[in-house]
């Protein structure tokens, strides 16, 4: 009887592939022709137990043991084509240790000190110091931007305004680099596990630690806690690092084209700086207005904190490119030593019982559940964005009004939200829960100076409350206040720990909806009135628009955003996802909360039922209108006579928010986007559950074309305590990464296995996996998708060999 090849692939800087069984060396040659160029190195441990070394950080790993595995490759002839040559002698270079380790090292430097065009470098100077596990937040941006569409630049945010004056370039990067070696944060990265230099065997605290092996890969030892971040994202701070500043002349780039650019453009995770500058120059000449753009990602930075270093920044320029002091203290590494001292007891206690119900109406109008699933087969993609504006004169109107009732402009925003959850959920008097996710600034944490610390602390916390018609508005009021308080005391909890701790599956979002309110964050101003650092800008020759944000886009299907501009006028923005909820509906809803805003002062008292008020939403537009009704004035109602109020579309997001909203065509979008939006409801399939909980998962990946049950005899097989999984054919990264999501979110043992055929995913899901701070899970191959008995044996038995070599 034939024994086959069996490959366990530990992804890394040098990716290196566990050959067992009979190896034929034209084989190996023809599988090599594959790879881009570069030199492989083998190493032979017996007749049937090779190590094959590849030295690309990204190489095609997975289709290199696709071919080694599958049958009828020991026969496949050596090609006159010179790569393969190459392959075929590299095949039988140095066996050497010495030789693997040199290649290891070669490659993680070439990764470290690559760099996009115009750029400036960036990087370590040195060894980073110790690193410490990334907070419950951080882990949740990052698993959103992992399982996310490819291009949907979540989490990533803008800020943006025009310099007037002069501006030296080397000045303002002199300030920059003083402020980059003041800021910890802008130095800050997550952890590459793989890199087999040291800087991802960090010895900070954490439930278990990672040391290198001669593959390039870590083995994890656990403490026992059950956390799970011996194997997750670690936070180093690195002593040294440049910023990433690009200046373009005028005419080079159209400004909104420049924002959409930036934005869409991936960070590097592992590389010290995520916050990057581009400047554009309006028009000819040193004095001509310059536009400046800052964006960052929200794994390390948050709006807070980019202007707390703006605003350093500015001090650093007025004084030639120097900042006073040392490091800023407290710093990211000091919160996140804060958040891994806290007692989780109480929160976890509050949470479990103040988390939303389970039947919570949560979409703003009844079509935005159908939009998930649209007519014709073909998704819309990328952003909308709609917008409203309250007047300075409604602005102050509401404030009053709210203040008189006990709340603020923050509570009646919750509240007239509250009013269009409940209404999308039919008609009819009952009480009924409503929930949203609400925006915190994480500043009120109980922790020295954190109010002054640039890190990523605001957090988004889940609020519920029950909706009753029958009640007046001023207690619908007081219930959203009393909500907000009482979460505020835990404002340091993710949205993920809620979840968790509310007993709802992993699976299950307590919210569809994310409400903002952005409170004014000035300093202190001179006696007349005035900013002083705006005088000695002034007396630079120098004058500055106050900074505009470009709000991130999130996983929720809609955002809505309000914050003051500096006339005192509130607006109002929804960005919606397009495969979640429609731009009209978007747009309507956000009309409706701007007339609930205007209608408030107007109508309510402290007797006014919620009734009475809800009477007064129908007589707005329906989705998808565009023209206000003879009925309604221009004042309540979207359209270009709506002081400031847009309809949304491409044409209209693209002005000042870019995003995938102008980016990308209306219609189909890429082929996984499906399985991004519907395969954690239905895509997964648990094939046998764990023996324990913390047995860890196998994802098995469907070669393409199998059949649906061609891992079922695997259950049988397999001896291990693992849970078996799979996803439906056909299988793409994106389905694979949402059913590993929680996994990943839990800390568990994750291993990927597959017939041959289904290596080539299984890898860059692996790779992706370890972009995104994660240790990269090993990737077991063998076997073919024929349903016979001895391939489900071969893929048991390299399953377990792969689970013994991880843990």
């Amino acid at each position: 009887m034939s024994v086959a090849l069996t490959v366990v692939i530990a992804p890394g800087s040098v990716p290196a592939l566990d050959l067992r069984g009979p190896l034929d060396q034209d084989a190996l040659a023809a599988a090599l022709a594959a790879l881009p160029p570069g030199t492989p190195t083998l190493r032979r441990h017996t007749a049937t137990h090779h190590t094959l070394h590849l030295p690309l950080p990204h190489s095609q790993a997975g289709t290199v043991a696709d071919l080694l595995t599958t049958p009828g490759a020991l026969s496949r002839p050596v090609s006159a084509d010179p790569r393969e040559r190459r392959s075929a002698s590299a095949s039988s270079a140095s066996t050497s240790a010495s030789a693997s380790t040199s290649t290891s090292s070669e490659s993680a430097s070439s990764a470290w000190s690559a760099s996009s065009a115009g750029e400036s470098a960036g990087g370590p100077a040195g060894p980073p110091v110790a690193a410490l596990p990334a907070s419950a937040r951080q882990r949740e941006v990052l698993l959103d931007v992992l399982t996310g569409r490819p291009g949907a630049g979540l989490h990533v945010e803008q800020l943006h305004w025009r310099w007037y004056g002069p501006l030296d370039t080397e000045r303002f990067h002199a300030a920059w680099q003083a402020v980059f070696a003041q800021e910890p944060v802008l130095r800050a990265a997550f952890t590459d596990l793989a890199r087999p230099d040291g800087s991802g065997t960090g010895t900070g605290s954490g439930t278990g630690t990672r040391t290198g092996s001669g593959t390039g890969r870590g083995t994890r030892t656990s403490t026992g806690t059950g956390t799970g971040t011996g194997t997750g994202p670690r936070v180093t701070v690195h002593r040294q690092a440049a910023p990433q500043l690009v200046r373009h002349r005028h005419g080079s780039v159209d400004w909104h084209s420049l924002l959409v650019s930036e934005r869409l453009r991936p960070f590097d995770l592992h590389r010290p700086g995520l916050l990057r500058i581009a400047l554009l120059d309006e028009q000819s000449g040193a004095a001509g207005p310059t536009r400046i753009a800052l964006t960052y990602h929200h794994a390390m930075l948050d709006g807070w904190s980019v202007r707390l270093l703006l605003r350093a920044f500015y001090r650093a320029y007025l004084a030639e490119g120097r900042t006073i002091g040392g490091e800023r203290r407290p710093d990211v590494r000091d919160h996140l030593r804060w958040l891994a001292g806290q007692d989780l007891a109480p929160p976890r206690a509050f949470w479990s019982a103040a988390a939303p119900p389970a039947g919570s109406r949560t979409l703003p109008g009844p079509s935005a559940a159908a939009a998930l699933l649209p007519a014709g087969g073909g998704a819309r993609w990328g952003h909308g964005l709609a917008r409203q504006r309250l007047t300075p004169h409604e602005a102050a109107r509401l404030r009053h009004w709210a203040a008189g009732l006990g709340a603020t402009e923050s509570t009646a925003l919750h509240a007239a939200w509250a009013l269009l959850l409940y209404r999308a959920g039919g008609p009819g008097p009952a009480p009924a829960p409503v929930a949203f996710g609400m925006a915190v600034t994480g500043r009120g944490i109980p922790m020295e100076g954190a109010a002054g610390i640039p890190a990523p602390l605001r957090n988004t916390l889940p609020v519920h409350v029950d909706v009753d018609p029958g009640a007046p508005v001023e207690r619908l009021l007081a219930d959203l206040r009393d909500r907000a308080l009482g979460a505020a005391a835990y404002e340091w909890v993710s949205a993920g720990q809620v979840r968790q701790w509310s007993g709802r599956a992993a699976l299950d979002d307590l919210t569809d909806s994310l409400v903002s309110f952005e409170a004014p964050q000035a300093p202190p101003p001179a006696p007349d009135g005035r900013d002083p650092l705006w005088s000695e800008l002034d007396a630079e020759g120098i004058r500055v628009d106050a900074p505009q944000a470009v709000g991130p886009h999130t996983p929720q299907p809609i955002t809505i955003s309000a914050h003051h501009d500096a006339e005192g006028a509130l607006l109002l923005t929804a960005v919606n996802d397009r495969a979640r909820i429609t731009d009209p509906e978007a747009a309507a809803a956000l009309a409706r909360t701007a007339r609930l805003l205007r209608d408030f002062p107007v109508l309510v008292d402290a007797t006014t039922t919620v009734a009475e008020v809800l009477h007064t939403v129908p007589g707005l537009p329906a989705p998808g209108a565009t023209t206000p009704g003879p009925a309604n004035s221009g004042a309540t109602t979207p359209g270009p006579a709506n002081s400031g109020a847009t309809t949304p579309g491409p044409a209209n997001s693209g002005a000042t928010t870019p995003g995938p909203a102008g980016s990308g065509p209306a219609g189909s979008g890429p082929a996984g986007f499906a399985a991004d939006a519907g395969a954690a409801d239905g895509g997964l399939r648990v094939l046998r559950p764990a023996a324990r909980a913390d047995a860890g998962t196998i994802l098995l990946v469907p070669p393409p074309a199998a059949p649906e049950a061609c891992y079922d005899a695997l259950v049988k097989a397999y001896p291990g305590p693992e849970a078996l999984t799979t996803v439906a054919d056909p299988a793409d990264p994106a389905a694979c990464l949402a059913a590993v999501r929680p996994a990943l979110a839990a800390g568990e043992p994750l291993l990927l296995g597959c017939f041959s055929g289904g290596g080539s995913v299984a890898y860059e899901v692996a790779q992706r996996i370890a972009a995104h701070g994660w240790l990269a899970p090993l990737v077991a191959i063998a076997g073919t998708a024929d349903g016979s008995s001895a391939s489900a044996r071969d893929l048991a038995r390299t399953l377990s060999a792969a689970a013994a070599q991880a843990a």
